[in-house]
């Protein structure tokens, strides 16, 4: 029997006031995000939000598996209690919205557990963004959801030692722990899946990982039951090896950065944009170049919209290159289209070819293929089956951030690719070993930035802005 965790949270803005919920189903074996929910609910009060929230989690985990055993865990006394039959249902609103709950699933099949709100943090961003979503006239939208990395991210920055003075006032507390991937659900999307999905991933990457997340998949976000020796033993030798390769690259050229030398020119800049949304990303399903090749969803083409907008508001971009799957072409010519660009297509920048786990979800491959997952986890040069490892996709992504470098020396050109490359030229960059593939978080039609300089040395600007999706 499968066992889901549901997070669920609601909130109302006045009591009763404008109110929402959110909600999140966690694979409990895996730490996967399997699904979020969230919905404006107009005028509430704060316990009619959370049964709705509660009610939309457990209809979710239904629609998933109608035969598993789910764990419930809030933040609201009065819902777990009523719930657990300890205490009295009086209210006329609740009484409707408990049996509702109390219908998705067999009585047996449900447990319930109290958590302190700081432990809610993920369903209670969501309602967040379902009340803020509602105070613009919209519904929330997963594609331009934060939660899942926001929580993490609060989560990570609360338990993280402090550090210099105005370290947090400056965001860097946050930026290391998404970069860190540390918190439920760890980081994030290693291939072409959504960020629920990805954050699975991480789960499976990352020892700091709990229960829950995503996030997701985070992601968005997140040790895996069977991350094992040889998984461990993999993982000590590459960052062993990556140190030395910094020891000795140390005392051959100067650093890039704040503390670059005056000399070296300006940078050939790559703004990397992982393109919009397909119908593949909410259902969290692997996408690569050895798929279907979808186009983009309606949502995808909004996002492209967005982007394409604050790009041209910027106006620093001066040249576009794109992968040459269709979903990146779209997102390509949308902003070109607004700045006046061609765009020119590189191969190397294909997102990596999943084989036969294309269009299949993260909990599906562990289901049908988990020896061969685990030996991916565990090393870059393992492959899905018939697919392609990410030691292969690093040499190709590496050759053409060389050539593209060279094409665009001083210049600043958007790159339109996927989840892989764009992590890989992160990582890269940063000299951190392979594992850091699954301790990054990319949303769909989010924005990073990488610095190239004359001697061979290269600058992180901007990892994951979504703040044009908002």
């Amino acid at each position: 029997m499968r066992e889901f965790i549901v997070e669920a949270d609601g909130g109302s803005r006045g009591n009763p006031g404008p109110a929402g919920y959110g909600s999140v189903v966690i694979d409990a074996a895996t730490g996967e995000t399997l699904m979020e929910a969230a919905e404006y609910i107009g005028v509430a009060t704060n316990n009619v939000a959370e049964y709705k929230g509660l009610v939309a989690g457990l209809k979710a985990a239904r629609q998933l598996d109608p035969e598993a055993s789910v764990h419930v865990r809030m933040d609201s006394k009065l819902v777990v209690e009523q719930m657990s039959g300890r205490w009295k249902i009086k209210h006329p609103d609740m009484k409707p919205l408990a049996a509702e709950a109390a219908r998705v699933f067999p009585s047996s099949q449900v447990t319930y557990e109290w958590i302190p709100r700081e432990k809610n943090k993920h369903a209670d961003r969501l309602a967040n963004e379902a009340m803020d979503a509602g105070k613009r006239g919209e519904q929330w939208s997963p594609s331009a959801s934060t939660a899942e990395f926001d929580a993490r991210a609060a989560r990570s920055a609360a338990e993280a030692p402090a550090g210099p003075p105005g370290d947090a006032a400056a965001g860097a507390a946050r930026a290391r722990a998404a970069l860190a991937g540390v918190g439920r659900g760890g980081g994030a999307a290693l291939a072409e899946v959504s960020p629920e999905v990805s954050s699975a991933a991480s789960s499976a990457a990352s020892p700091a990982a709990s229960p829950q997340v995503s996030s997701a998949v985070s992601s968005h976000g997140g040790a895996a039951e069977d991350a094992d020796t040889r998984a461990a033993h993999n993982a000590t030798q590459a960052t062993q090896a990556t140190q030395a390769s910094r020891a000795t690259r140390a005392t051959q050229a100067p650093r890039a950065g704040w503390a670059a030398p005056a000399d070296l020119g300006t940078p050939a800049t790559f703004v990397l944009l992982r393109h919009g949304e397909t119908a593949l990303t909410p259902e969290k399903r692997f996408s690569g170049s050895g798929g279907s090749d979808p186009s983009l969803s309606d949502v995808g083409r909004e996002q492209a919209e967005r982007v394409a907008a604050a790009l041209a508001a910027r106006g620093t971009v001066q040249a576009i290159v794109s992968s040459p799957l269709k979903r990146c072409q779209e997102t390509a010519h949308t902003v070109a289209a607004r700045l006046g660009l061609d765009v020119h297509l590189e191969d190397g920048l294909r997102e990596t070819d999943f084989g036969a786990w294309e269009g299949l979800t993260f909990g599906e491959v562990r289901e049908r293929h988990p020896e061969e997952l685990n030996a991916w986890l565990a090393s870059p040069d393992a492959a899905p089956p018939g697919g392609e490892s990410f030691d292969a996709v690093t040499r190709r992504v590496a050759a053409a951030r060389d050539h593209l470098t060279s094409a665009y020396a001083g210049r600043t050109v958007l790159l339109v690719t996927h989840v892989t490359p764009i992590k890989t030229l992160v990582r890269l960059a940063l000299g951190a070993p392979p594992e850091a593939l699954f301790r990054m978080e990319l949303s769909a039609a989010s924005v990073s930035a990488v610095a190239y300089y004359a001697d061979g040395n290269a600058s992180l600007r901007l990892l994951n802005d979504t703040s044009h999706l908002r």
